[in-house]
């Protein structure tokens, strides 16, 4: 009878020893599985339970659950700046800024006149880059496709003889036809300006 007795102690001593190794073999292989299949696993698991009451599994679509996103506010509208334009001014934003003419040329017979007519340094400044735009401020500027001439591109050139018979050479002749047709027809030199910017012509 001790002999079984012993053989039953060395068994079970036996079987205690081998445990703990076959549960630190199974936690080693645990953790070598994917962490990732690990999350599905526990996800499948979670989702097959029942919820109390239904014998739906507990999924997304018996789920009932809000999201609550706090509002954007909304902002204010302000109001924004438009271009300022003194009247008969140009609109289009920007004008040119002025600059003295030299004595003697085309755009110093030009400033005189501008100012005789009550305009201001404005106004000369949208005609000087309407001009240089237009001819270059020159006297014998033509163009072949349409037939202007002259500093202000009359067109045809000698619509300008009904300002002097000099019309094809004298610039003073030219700017006073040219200063004529631009305030009967657009106001202001910075009224053609910005119909030439518009539009690509005045």
């Amino acid at each position: 009878m001790l002999a079984v007795f012993a053989a039953l102690a060395a068994a079970g001593f036996a079987v205690s020893a081998i445990a703990p190794l076959g549960a630190v073999s199974t936690q080693a292989h645990a953790a070598e599985l994917d962490p990732m299949s690990l999350y599905e696993t526990t996800i499948a698991d979670a989702q097959a339970l029942v919820a109390a009451g239904s014998d739906k599994p507990l999924g997304r679509e018996t789920l009932a659950y809000t999201v609550y996103v706090t509002p954007k506010p909304t902002p204010t509208p302000t109001a924004t700046a438009k271009a300022k334009t003194t009247a008969g001014g140009s609109s289009s934003g920007w004008a040119p800024p002025f600059v003295s003419p030299d004595p003697g040329s085309a755009q110093a017979i030009a400033y005189e006149m501008v100012l005789g007519r009550g305009w201001g340094d404005d106004q000369f400044a949208c005609l000087v880059a309407l001009w240089k735009k237009e001819s270059g401020w020159r006297v014998n500027a033509y163009n072949a496709g349409s037939g202007a001439y002259g500093i202000p591109q009359a067109l045809p050139g000698n619509k300008m003889a009904s300002a002097g018979a000099d019309w094809e050479t004298n610039p003073a002749t030219q700017i006073a036809w040219g200063l004529g047709y631009i305030g009967g027809r657009y106001g202001t030199p910075c009224g053609a300006w910005d119909h030439s910017q518009r539009k690509g012509w005045y």
